[in-house]
C-alpha cells in the first residue's frame, strides 16, 4: 500500500469519526428536550444575577415582624339581641280568651335572635387612633372594641365605611399609638416576601409568611355587599384564616402594602390562597372617608366585558356586535359608551380598548378599576386606547355616579330613602293590632321611590326586625348602612303585608 493511499484511508477514517460524533451530538439533543447552551442565558434572565436578586440568602421577617405586630389590633364586635316578626301584622293567638294574653311565637309571632359577637383584625394607622378594616368586619355591629397587642382595650367608633371596597375607619381616644406607614403596592412584584398579620380563629397576634402570587385579582366576592363592587386584590400563599379579615399585610421593610380581606377556600379556612386590598386603594379610601365621611367614588363612562369568565360562544358573539376580535391581556373593551359620561365626552366609542390609565398599562377589568379608584371626581387623566389598530390619548375628566363632579356629601340614611316619613297614628296602630310604625306620607324622589312603594305605606320592619317609630328605624338603618335591606309593612285598609328590597349603598 503506497502512501497516497495510507493517506487516503487515515483521512476517511477521520472524517467517519468527526459525522458520526456530530450525528450523535444532533441524536441525542433530539431525544432530550430542553438542552442548554452552557454560559447562555434566556432573555428572561436578564438583570436577574447581581441586580436585585438575593442569590438564595435567607430572608429575616423578624424586624418587619417586630415593627408590625404593635400597630394591629384584635376587633371585637357585640350585636344586641333582637326581635323578629315572621309576619308582620300579628295574628290573635285563639286561646288568648283563656289564657290572658298571646303566646309569643305562636302562629309566626315574634322571636328573638341571640347577641351576637364576633371578631376580626383592624391596622392603626395614625398616633390618634384612626384603624383601617374590613366593612364587613363592623358592619352591624352595635359595640366595638379594641385591643391592642399590649392587652389595653378600647370603644370604638365608626368614621365611615365603603362596602364597594370592603373598607372601613373606626376610632378609638388616645394619643401616641404605634402605627403603620403606607408602602406602594404598585411596586409590589410576583416572588416577593409579605407577611399578614392578625388575630385568626380568635388567638392571640398571629404572623404568617408567603409570597405574592398574584395581583389585580377579582374573586366576586364583594358583589355580596354592594351592586357596586370594586375588586382588584393581591393574591398571597400567606396562612389567612377567620379573625385575620382587616389586619395587615407587610413587606419584609415594615411597610403596609395592603389589608387582608379574603380567602379562596371550600371549606371556609385557609386552603392556600388569601386576598388583599391594596394600599393605593386603601389610602385613597380612607383619606375620602376621613374627610368628606363618604367615599369619593370617580367613574370613567364605560362598559366592558370580564373576557376571562366568558365563555368562547359568548365571545365570539361579543366579536360580532363590536366588531374587532378579542384577545385576552390586549386591553379592555368597551361594550358600551353611555352618553354624557365621561368617556363619552372625551369621544371614545363602543368596541374602542382601553389600554393605559395616565401612561399605566390595563390588561383587563379589574387593573382597570383599581387605576380608577384612585381618583375622584373632577380629576382629569388620560386614556390611551386602539380603534382600529391605531393608539389614541384623550384627556377625560372623571364624573361621579350622578353625572357630575360635585363634591358627593353624606346624608343621612333616612335623607337617603327621600319622602316624608312619621311616627304611625296610635289610633291606626291600634285598629290594625300593631305596636307601631312608621308612616311613609310622600314617597318622594329618593331611594324609596325606585322601589315603586306608594304614599301612606306604614313600615313595620326592617329586614324582619320590628320597627314601632322613627329612632327605631333610624337605628336599623344606621346597622345596616351601605347594605341591601328589606322593608316591610302594610297599606291601612288592604289585606296582607307588603316587602320593598331597597340597596341603602346606592348613592345615584
Amino acid at each position: 500500500m503506497n502512501f497516497k493511499s495510507i493517506l487516503a484511508v487515515v483521512a476517511i477514517s477521520a472524517g467517519t469519526a468527526v459525522a458520526s460524533v456530530w450525528g450523535y451530538g444532533k441524536y441525542v439533543e433530539h431525544q432530550h428536550a430542553g438542552v442548554q447552551e452552557a454560559g447562555k442565558l434566556p432573555v428572561n434572565y436578564a438583570g436577574f444575577f447581581g441586580n436585585g436578586s438575593n442569590n438564595g440568602a435567607i430572608v429575616d421577617f423578624t424586624p418587619a415582624a417586630t415593627t408590625g405586630t404593635p400597630a394591629v389590633v384584635h376587633i371585637k364586635t357585640k350585636t344586641k339581641a333582637r326581635q323578629v316578626n315572621n309576619n308582620n301584622r300579628k295574628q290573635r293567638n285563639p286561646f288568648s280568651d283563656l289564657f290572658g294574653d298571646d303566646l309569643g311565637d305562636f302562629f309566626g309571632g315574634p322571636r328573638v335572635i341571640p347577641e351576637q359577637l364576633a371578631s376580626g383584625s383592624g391596622v392603626l394607622i395614625t398616633d390618634d387612633g384612626y384603624i383601617v378594616t374590613n366593612n364587613h368586619v363592623i358592619d352591624g355591629a352595635d359595640e366595638i372594641n379594641v385591643t391592642l397587642a399590649n392587652k389595653k382595650s378600647y370603644k370604638a367608633s365608626v368614621i365611615g365605611a365603603d362596602p364597594s371596597s370592603d373598607l372601613a375607619v373606626i376610632k378609638i381616644e388616645g394619643k401616641g399609638f404605634p402605627y403603620l406607614v403606607y408602602g406602594n403596592s404598585d411596586e409590589l412584584k410576583l416572588g416577593q416576601w409579605v407577611l399578614a398579620i392578625g388575630y385568626p380563629l380568635t388567638l392571640d397576634v398571629t404572623v404568617t409568611a408567603g409570597i405574592v402570587s398574584a395581583k389585580s385579582r377579582s374573586i366576586g366576592i364583594n358583589g355580596r355587599q354592594s351592586q357596586t363592587p370594586v375588586e382588584s386584590f393581591i393574591q398571597t400563599d400567606a396562612a389567612v384564616n377567620p379573625g385575620n379579615s382587616g389586619g395587615a399585610l407587610i413587606n419584609t421593610a415594615g411597610e403596609l402594602v395592603g389589608i387582608n380581606s379574603a380567602i379562596a377556600s371550600p371549606t371556609g379556612s385557609y386552603a392556600g390562597y388569601s386576598y388583599a386590598i391594596p394600599v393605593n386603594i386603601v389610602k385613597k379610601i380612607v383619606t375620602d372617608i376621613v374627610k368628606f365621611g363618604t367615599v369619593q367614588r370617580a367613574y370613567i363612562g364605560i362598559q366592558y366585558a370580564p373576557l376571562e369568565n366568558m365563555s368562547d360562544d359568548d365571545k365570539r358573539q361579543l366579536e360580532k356586535e363590536l366588531g374587532v376580535s378579542l384577545r385576552e391581556g390586549e386591553g379592555v373593551y368597551a361594550t358600551a359608551i353611555p352618553a354624557g359620561g365621561a368617556a363619552a365626552i372625551a369621544g371614545l366609542k363602543k368596541g374602542d380598548i382601553v389600554t393605559k390609565i395616565n401612561g399605566v398599562p390595563v390588561t383587563n377589568g379589574p387593573e382597570l378599576q383599581e387605576q380608577v379608584a384612585r381618583y375622584k371626581p373632577g380629576d382629569k387623566i388620560n386614556i390611551t386606547y386602539k380603534r382600529g389598530g391605531k393608539e389614541n390619548t384623550a384627556s377625560v375628566t372623571l364624573k361621579n355616579k350622578a353625572g357630575n363632579t360635585d363634591v358627593v356629601k353624606n346624608s343621612s340614611l333616612i335623607e337617603k330613602l327621600g319622602g316624608t316619613l312619621e311616627n304611625l297614628d296610635k289610633k291606626v296602630a291600634q285598629a290594625n293590632e300593631i305596636a307601631g310604625g312608621v308612616l311613609v306620607k310622600k314617597v318622594g324622589d329618593g331611594i324609596l321611590k325606585k322601589s315603586r312603594m306608594q304614599d301612606g305605606f306604614v313600615i313595620t320592619g326592617v329586614n324582619g326586625k320590628e320597627v314601632k317609630n322613627l329612632d327605631e328605624l333610624k337605628e336599623l338603618l344606621s346597622v345596616y348602612k351601605g347594605s341591601n335591606i328589606r322593608l316591610d309593612g302594610f297599606y291601612p285598609g288592604f289585606e296582607g303585608s307588603y316587602t320593598y328590597p331597597l340597596n341603602l349603598g346606592d348613592d345615584n
